[in-house]
């Protein structure tokens, strides 16, 4: 059994082709499309933020207007660039988010992916400190949210404040018990997925992680899950972590969906360059008749591994169709290889 999510960018485009043409058209879609995804029986509504881009971006408000509108998928991020975020002020949105939405909230934060603008975090306030990185400053930001997510006092109360205040160091409010593990860390290569299993993160690993060793991306990412677990084990964590893997899977099943997916020639990996010194494996698209998929995706190790799937939807496509890909998936494809 897997639970199986959509994962949206979130993507609007003035073309005439576009059903969503407007950053309004993409959040109310957003919205509708995880009321649709519920209603079909999967398990997850995700969104990607990106910054300076015609996408998805602010997730808060987006993730609690799901929350209100739905009552069981869970609801999550994949992923939140710590290199732009404030861990405090955050800390108080996510805990805001996930009360209304019952305490369904699964966040994926990360150092980011390359942007729309050179160094866009410094257009909102952030500096590495001396001596770090840009990704260090994402990794420093997220133990700081980890730590405020526990609930434990550290601010020192006014000795005369506006309003009762009770005993001891004051927390951010409002708090959500239990967010705390629900946060997961998107990791591209295997050393962050260890990182990550070391403070207890759950792993989101994507359709594109660093290049270590030359094998097939699947392969890869199915060594970087194990590495993860093994980290998780020597850290002496309790229970057993999550793990999730996006894949672009599109079954074809009638004629609009041949019009769309069935000249798609994405069948292998892609191999490319996320920064001037990483080289990077891109997985492949996954499009054929349900009886192909099922075969071609019973080969995929990473796959095999995770316990949850995330289906990166076309959005711009409309709600109707992107909720008949996932009921496509859900009716044909996953059945027939247990994950229902």
């Amino acid at each position: 059994m897997k639970k199986i999510g959509f994962l949206s960018f979130g993507h609007w485009s003035p073309s005439p082709y576009s059903k969503v043409r407007t950053a309004s058209d993409a959040l109310q879609q957003s919205i509708e499309l995880a009321v649709a995804a519920e209603e079909l029986g999967a398990d997850g509504a995700y969104f990607r933020v990106h910054h300076f881009a015609r996408q998805l971006a602010s997730p808060f408000p987006l993730l609690a207007a799901v929350g209100a509108r739905t009552s069981r998928i869970e609801i999550g991020t994949a992923v939140i660039d710590m290199r732009y975020e404030n861990p405090f002020y955050m800390a108080e949105d996510a805990g805001a988010a996930d009360l209304i939405a019952g305490g369904r909230l699964q966040l994926g934060i990360s150092r980011g992916s390359p942007e729309q603008v050179i160094d866009g975090w410094r257009y909102f306030g952030y500096e590495p400190a001396e001596g770090e990185t840009d990704a260090d400053m994402a990794r420093r930001h997220s133990e700081v949210f980890l730590k405020l997510l526990e609930g434990k006092g550290f601010a020192q109360p006014n000795p005369r404040p506006m309003f009762p205040n009770p005993p001891g160091l004051l927390r951010l409010e409002p708090h959500s018990e239990g967010l705390r593990q629900r946060i997961w860390w998107g990791s591209g290569s295997n050393a962050t997925a260890k990182w990550a299993a070391e403070l207890g993160m759950h792993l989101m690993s994507s359709t594109l992680k660093n290049d270590e060793s030359g094998k097939p991306f699947h392969v890869q990412q199915a060594e970087q899950i194990a590495a993860y677990r093994e980290a998780w084990k020597a850290a002496g964590h309790e229970g057993e972590p999550r793990v999730s893997v996006s894949r672009s899977i599109m079954p074809i099943v009638n004629d609009t969906d041949r019009a769309y997916f069935g000249h798609e020639r994405n069948s292998s990996d892609q191999i490319g360059f996320i920064d001037p010194t990483t080289r990077a494996v891109f997985g492949r698209t996954y499009a054929a008749e349900p009886d192909v998929l099922v075969k071609e995706l019973a080969a995929d190790e990473a796959i095999a591994e995770a316990d949850t799937l995330l289906l990166t939807v076309p959005n711009q496509l409309g709600v109707d169709y992107n909720a008949h890909l996932l009921s496509s998936v859900l009716k044909y494809v996953a059945p027939e290889l247990g994950w229902r």
